[in-house]
């Protein structure tokens, strides 16, 4: 398992359209996360599609919830409620391989 760069800032989106259960699920999930992998390195910031629908376009969402990751690039997205952790680590790059 790679550790991230402990000098390198990470840029996160959660898109939601309404705390829905399955937004809640995903903010706990993606916050749990950085906080056990990324602590004090990451700034996430959550945009709510009901309340601001025209930020859907800048990151090209089409469903929700979906996390974007900004920086450090490349741009990567993950959509669902984030439950598979191993998965989420893999797809933002924080871990090389999915351990079963």
């Amino acid at each position: 398992m790679t550790q991230p760069d402990p000098d390198e800032r990470w840029i996160l989106f959660l898109y939601i359209a309404g705390m829905t259960p399955a937004a809640k699920r995903a903010l706990s999930n993606i916050k749990t996360i950085c906080e056990e992998h990324l602590q004090g390195q990451y700034t996430l910031q959550i945009i709510d599609l009901l309340v601001q629908p025209a930020l859907a376009e800048g990151h090209q969402v089409f469903a929700v919830p979906t996390l974007v990751r900004q920086l450090p690039e490349p741009l990567r997205k993950i959509i669902g409620d984030l439950a598979d952790s191993e998965k989420v680590l893999v797809g933002l790059d924080i871990q090389t391989t999915v351990v079963r």
